[in-house]
């Protein structure tokens, strides 16, 4: 899968065909004394703790980024709880009220960024 000189194919195909491997799951090429290290470390199947199974080199990007048990910190309070949590939570919480430090009023935790637009 490289340019290889024409004056050194013939020796590098021998190499290749003796020393490389193509990895049946991802088509890496792969020195054949470390396949085995290969598949167990990169394709094995992993479940995750929201119980979805993959292969074990995709586990770290789906607990970033797609598994709804990943934390993530609530926009009013800052706690941090599992994403499948935090619409629920934080429709709860922005509805509470705390009062305007300058007018006095209640005023809703969503609304606190806005409310100094219209405050008095």
């Amino acid at each position: 899968k490289k340019d290889i000189p024409a004056v050194n194919f013939i020796i590098h195909e021998i190499h290749c065909r003796r020393n490389i491997e193509m990895c049946p799951f991802c088509s890496d090429s792969i020195p054949k004394s470390e396949m085995k290290n290969h598949i167990e470390s990169e394709h094995v199947q992993v479940t995750c703790k929201c119980r979805m199974k993959m292969e074990n080199s995709l586990l770290k990007d789906h607990e970033a980024s797609s598994c709804p048990l990943r934390p993530v910190l609530c926009q009013f309070c800052d706690i941090q709880l599992a994403f499948n949590k935090l619409q629920e939570h934080e429709l709860y919480c922005g509805a509470r009220t705390e009062p305007c430090g300058r007018c006095g009023r209640n005023v809703l935790v969503r609304e606190l960024k806005e409310h100094p637009r219209v405050c008095g």
